[in-house]
């Protein structure tokens, strides 16, 4: 029987692999493991969504589920994903849910539990819910006065995450102008309220209709096309794109230009490096970091530190180090100081308030950190045991030692097996895209022909 949890909770087509039955039991699964971890009778259950139209259905199916197995929640209504967080921590609650399949299309949803710490929770709390869901019969039910009860917290709650960004800045942004695209998700609930506690910072908000269907449809950080011609035609300062669940942030320059993840950590980077707030002088990205970020780091003389794909890597790195700034290219950006995961809106705040301080234009900051061109190709392999030959072949190995020393300096090579799909990544960059594709090419169908 598979796995429940991947690396960013339970996901699936909704009705297809993911259901009201599962995330029932979900619900009493968890709220059974959160009293025997806590030792409380009624643990305390905080829950959010984004704006799917399956949020509805699977968010009454958890709350049933909890509620059943003598767990209290929060209701949060239509949220992002770090206010649940935020406000889990803030309300005292013993675990936080989201329901939302972050930049995915609306047929998907998820299930992402936090701890009463902000975290994602642990593995082993992780697996202790998937072993009762998979092999007990039926969950355990409550009755009487030990049946959960359901308050509502939407409003307040939103308020308070709003005011607690607002806190993290010490400048009131006058004078800029922004655009801010919510991609139909979690943002549309919240956005409109943050960027109006700034009355001299003039914001226009767009997809922030939600219909249930059109979450992240052309449109947010997975489609930033639209947004960067919108900003270069309209003259604004900056551009700004969520996802679906608001968990990550790209940016537009007052040329319609792409700020990356890893742009806005060297924008951030160099910028609390000169206020002396850069822990240890280091940041903490991934191994699909671009080249560019890496000189940037080098010339600048940060440390920086790679971990494997995923925020929950940076994260743990950050933690480890007791680092203060981390994120990924895609833009989960992780502000430790005030955050414990990736937040779009925070990213936003940080970022503005940057660029607004500085006196320059976002196009000039962002230059510091040039990208070189990046190619990504995906071979598909029929099997894990395929994934694992491939890799460990001598061939293969001998043709990227090949690619590196052609490219020498002036590029990077890294072949990786996908962790959820039965692919093998081949990414290079180079200074021209011309030999990154060739390169990358070359790469990919030798691992065909293994």
């Amino acid at each position: 029987m598979g796995k429940l949890f991947g690396t960013d909770g339970i996901r699936g087509v909704v009705n297809e692999n993911l259901n009201a039955d599962l995330a029932f039991e979900v619900g009493c699964a968890a709220a059974r493991v959160l009293a025997q971890d806590t030792g409380k009778k009624k643990p305390l259950v905080a829950i959010g969504k984004d704006t799917r139209i399956s949020s509805d259905l699977l968010e009454g199916a958890l709350i049933a589920g909890l509620c059943s197995a003598g767990a209290d929640v929060l209701h949060l209504g239509v949220i992002p994903t770090p206010a649940v967080a935020f406000l889990t921590v803030a309300n005292k609650a013993d675990a936080g849910i989201v329901i939302s399949a972050s930049h995915n299309p609306f047929e998907h949803n998820g299930i992402k539990i936090f701890n009463g710490q902000g975290f994602k929770l642990s593995d082993v709390l992780e697996n202790k819910i998937e072993d009762i869901v998979l092999f007990n019969e039926k969950p355990t039910l409550c009755k009487g006065a030990d049946i959960g009860k359901v308050t509502y917290l939407d409003q307040h709650g939103a308020e308070a995450y709003v005011e607690h960004l607002v806190s993290t800045v010490d400048t009131d942004l006058a004078g800029m102008r922004i655009l801010i695209d919510c991609a139909n998700g979690a943002a549309s609930a919240t956005a409109g309220k943050l960027f109006d506690r700034f009355p001299k910072l003039q914001s226009d908000i767009i997809n922030a209709d939600p219909n249930g269907v059109n979450i992240n449809k052309d449109c947010g950080s997975t489609h930033i096309d639209h947004l960067s011609a919108m900003v270069a035609a309209g003259n604004y300062d900056m551009g700004i794109a969520f996802d679906g669940d608001a968990d990550r942030c790209l940016a537009v320059d007052d040329k319609g230009e792409l700020i990356d993840g890893d742009q806005v950590l060297a924008i951030c980077g160099a910028d609390l490096d000169s206020r002396g707030q850069l822990a240890e002088k280091t940041l903490v990205a991934t191994v699909m970091s671009n080249l560019g970020f890496r000189i940037f780091a080098k010339e600048h003389g940060f440390n920086l530190i790679c971990t494997a794909v995923g925020d929950r890597n940076v994260l743990e790195e950050m933690e480890r180090g007791g680092y203060v700034l981390g994120g990924e290219q895609s833009g989960h950006t992780i502000f430790r100081r005030f955050a414990t995961t990736g937040d779009g809106e925070l990213t936003a705040l940080q970022l503005l308030a940057v660029v607004h301080k500085s006196g320059k234009r976002a196009s000039e900051l962002s230059s510091m950190c040039c990208r070189y061109p990046q190619v990504l190709l995906n071979v598909t392999v029929n099997s894990k045991e395929k994934k694992e030959e491939i890799m460990a072949s001598q061939s293969l190995k001998e043709a990227i030692a090949l690619a590196e020393t052609e490219l020498a300096d002036a590029g990077r090579v890294l072949v990786r097996p996908s962790g959820t799909e039965p692919l093998v990544r081949v990414m290079v960059e180079a200074k021209k895209e011309q030999t990154a594709m060739s390169t990358a090419e070359k790469l990919a169908n030798l691992i065909k022909k293994l």
